[in-house]
């Protein structure tokens, strides 16, 4: 789990009291999240990445991408179907749609070429045959990146076996070297297979309060959207306005952060060296004590 120990914004957390103190704020919000926040969220794809994205159709906020993953499990998951999962992965990977009732075929996290080739004995020699793929990347734990041109032969995987693409994009913000992350959605198509996750938790330092989006194809948008209306009826109002303050405001505060996780990982590498232990730098920002234990020793 990365949990932030930097506080949010000034201004995000001046939103919140703001709007909270507004007696109209306290009543049901709007499961699939305000119109207002659902933009927010359209234009940040739109900025970040050159997506267009239709806040109506094609967002979906939710209660961090831990609670969205595990909505859209239970919506798209039937007993007896087979996913394809990382490991190892963040939990809810694997777990969400083990609660839904489907099994787990395990998939390498790293992005080489075996990962295609366990993607295609997977679907080669699995009965029933998989109908989701589930990947993170930056990943949790291994803290490895990809590039577009892995999307673009994870979206054609996915069209030529009629597969759902799950991406988990919570690290997007949290990149070093200057080499930004991509989306799955920056390929072209990528929507008729693929949603994307992200979330404010390690972006904006805001993990305790439990706000993330889908985003991505319209089926399974939706098929989300009906489930989050039978569970919950959103994330609390205050909450989300300040989510809208936190993606249209300043942010400054983004690269202040990036910043200081880049120094925070310098220091434990070079700690690791002085060591006698040859650590290659991760190329962002979440990583764990245990790898980097475990590939020290053998490299040593």
């Amino acid at each position: 789990m990365g949990n932030p120990d930097l506080p949010p914004p000034e201004h995000v957390i001046e939103k919140l009291v703001e709007v909270a103190r507004k007696p109209s704020a306290h009543g049901y919000s709007q499961s699939k999240g305000i119109p207002g926040l659902r933009k927010a969220q359209a234009n940040y794809y739109g900025r970040r990445f050159g997506v267009d994205v239709d806040p109506e159709t094609e967002v979906v906020v939710t209660m961090g991408s831990k609670e969205g993953l595990a909505s859209l499990a239970t919506a798209i998951t039937a007993p007896g179907d087979v996913v394809l999962a990382p490991n190892p992965s963040y939990p809810i990977h694997t777990f969400g749609f083990i609660i839904a009732g489907a099994t787990i075929r395990a998939v390498p996290t790293t992005p080489d070429e075996a990962y295609f080739e366990s993607l295609e004995r997977a679907m080669a020699f699995t009965v029933p045959a998989p109908s989701v793929l589930v990947m993170g990347y930056p990943s949790n734990p291994t803290a490895e990146v990809v590039d577009l041109a892995f999307y673009e032969r994870v979206v054609a995987f996915a069209k030529k076996h009629k597969l759902w693409v799950i991406s988990d994009l919570a690290y997007s913000e949290l990149y070093f070297d200057g080499k930004p992350t991509p989306s799955i959605l920056q390929v072209p198509g990528a929507k008729d297979v693929a949603i994307e996750f992200t979330s404010l938790s390690k972006t904006y330092s805001m993990a305790g309060w439990r706000m993330g989006f889908g985003v991505g194809n319209k089926t399974l948008i939706a098929a989300m959207t009906r489930v989050k209306s039978y569970l919950d009826y959103g994330a609390f109002t205050p909450i989300q306005a300040a989510a809208c303050a936190a993606l249209n405001g300043p942010q400054d505060i983004v690269e202040r952060n990036r910043q200081l996780y880049h120094k925070r990982r310098d220091v434990l590498v070079e700690s690791f060296g002085r060591a006698g232990w040859d650590i290659p730098s991760p190329p962002c920002e979440h990583v764990r004590l245990g790898p980097i234990a475990t590939r020290a020793r053998a490299l040593r």
